[in-house]
C-alpha cells in the first residue's frame, strides 16, 4: 500500500473518523497483539521494579470485527475488543477493568456519507495523540501518552475510551476528514456528573499530515464535577530518511482552575530492518510539579507481524528523584 493511502487511513482513525470499509460480502475477523518484555521501571520519587511486563510498547489486546454489505454502498459493522495482561493471564489493563474495555461498537458506514457508531469507543484525542508521536500508543514509553492520560493532576478527565458514546466520521474529502463524538453522562449524581463531547479535523496528503482536536470531558471523573477541556494540535512530515512529529496541547480544569501545557517533539529514523525512535515531552502545570520525559529506542522487524525492541526512558518530576526505565521486548500481532 502506498504511504499516502496508509496515512489517510491512519488519520481517519486519529479523530475517530475511520470506518470499517464496506465489502462485497459479510465477513468476520479475529485479530490482536501480544507485547511482552523484560526490564525495570522507576516512577519519579519511587523505587525500581524489575521483571517481566505486558504491554509496555503496545497494550496486549484481542478483538473481533466484522461487516455486512447491505447494498447501495451501505454496510453494517461491529467491533468487540478487550485488553489482557500477558505476564499473568489476567483480563483487562488493571484489576477491575471491563472485559471489553478497548471497544464495543456497532454502526453503519456509507462510502459517500461516512460512518455512525454507538458504544464504547476510543476518543479522538487519544488516537490523535498516538499518531503524532514517535512511540505511538505506548503507555510505557510514549511521553505524549503518559502526559495526557496517566500523569494524575494535569492530565485529562476520564479514560482513553468513552462509554455510552455516539461517533460520526466523515469520508475522505480531498485529504480532509471531520469527526464528532458525544457521550451521555449516565452516572450517579455527584460522581463523574456530566457528559463528554469532542470535535476534530484532520488532513493528510503526501508526506504531510496534521490534526486539530478539542474535547470537553466530565464523565467518569475521579472527583465529582472535576472536568477538563483539552485542545491539541499535531503534525508530522515524512522526509523519507526520517519522519518528524510535533504536538502541542492545553488542558484546562475548570473545577480547580488548573492549566497544563504539553509539548512533544519526536522522530522515527529507518535503519536496517527497523527504525530508531526518539520522543521528548514536557508538562508545564500551573498548580503542580512540571514533568519532562525522554524516550529512546530501536524496533527491529523480524516480519510484518513480529518485532523486537529495546527502549530506555528518563522521567523527571520536579521535587522528586528521577524516574525512568528500560525494556527489552517482543511484539506479535495476529
Amino acid at each position: 500500500m502506498k504511504k499516502t493511502s496508509q496515512r489517510s487511513l491512519l488519520l481517519g482513525a486519529a479523530l475517530g473518523l475511520s470506518a470499517i470499509g464496506a465489502q462485497a460480502q459479510s465477513s468476520v475477523q479475529v485479530f490482536g497483539g501480544i507485547d511482552m518484555s523484560f526490564g525495570s521501571t522507576k516512577a519519579p520519587g519511587g523505587t525500581s521494579i524489575t521483571g517481566v511486563d505486558s504491554g509496555k510498547m503496545t497494550t496486549s489486546h484481542y478483538g473481533f470485527t466484522g461487516t455486512e454489505d447491505l447494498g447501495g454502498g451501505l454496510s453494517a459493522q461491529f467491533r468487540i475488543e478487550g485488553f489482557f495482561r500477558g505476564d499473568s493471564g489476567a483480563a483487562g489493563r488493571f484489576n477491575g477493568d471491563a472485559v471489553y474495555s478497548r471497544a464495543t461498537v456497532v454502526g453503519l458506514s456509507h462510502k459517500s456519507f461516512g460512518s455512525l457508531n454507538l458504544g464504547r469507543q476510543g476518543t479522538q484525542l487519544f488516537v490523535s495523540t498516538l499518531l503524532f508521536n514517535a512511540f505511538g500508543d505506548s503507555f510505557g514509553y510514549s511521553p505524549s501518552i503518559r502526559h495526557y492520560f496517566s500523569s494524575g493532576a494535569g492530565s485529562v478527565t476520564g479514560d482513553t475510551g468513552w462509554n455510552d458514546s455516539v461517533n460520526y466520521a466523515s469520508p475522505n474529502l480531498g485529504g480532509f476528514r471531520f469527526g464528532t463524538s458525544w457521550a451521555s453522562k449516565e452516572s450517579a449524581a455527584g460522581v463523574g456528573n456530566g457528559g463528554n463531547w469532542s470535535v476534530g479535523l484532520s488532513y493528510g496528503s503526501g508526506p504531510f499530515a496534521a490534526s486539530l482536536v478539542h474535547q470537553s470531558a466530565k464523565k467518569d471523573a475521579a472527583v465529582p464535577l472535576d472536568d477538563t477541556k483539552t485542545t491539541q494540535f499535531g503534525a508530522s512530515y515524512d522526509f523519507s530518511v526520517a519522519k518528524a512529529f510535533l504536538q502541542y496541547g492545553e488542558i484546562k480544569n475548570t473545577t480547580t482552575n488548573n492549566k497544563t501545557d504539553i509539548i512533544g517533539i519526536g522522530a522515527r529514523v529507518p535503519f536496517g530492518q527497523g527504525a530508531f525512535q526518539a520522543q521528548y515531552g514536557t508538562m508545564d502545570v500551573r498548580f503542580g510539579a512540571d514533568r519532562k520525559t525522554l524516550s529512546l529506542g530501536y524496533v527491529y522487524n523480524l516480519s510484518r507481524r513480529t518485532n523486537l525492541y529495546a527502549v530506555v526512558m528518563s522521567d523527571k518530576l520536579d521535587g522528586l528523584s528521577s524516574g525512568g526505565g528500560y525494556s527489552l521486548g517482543m511484539r506479535h500481532s495476529f
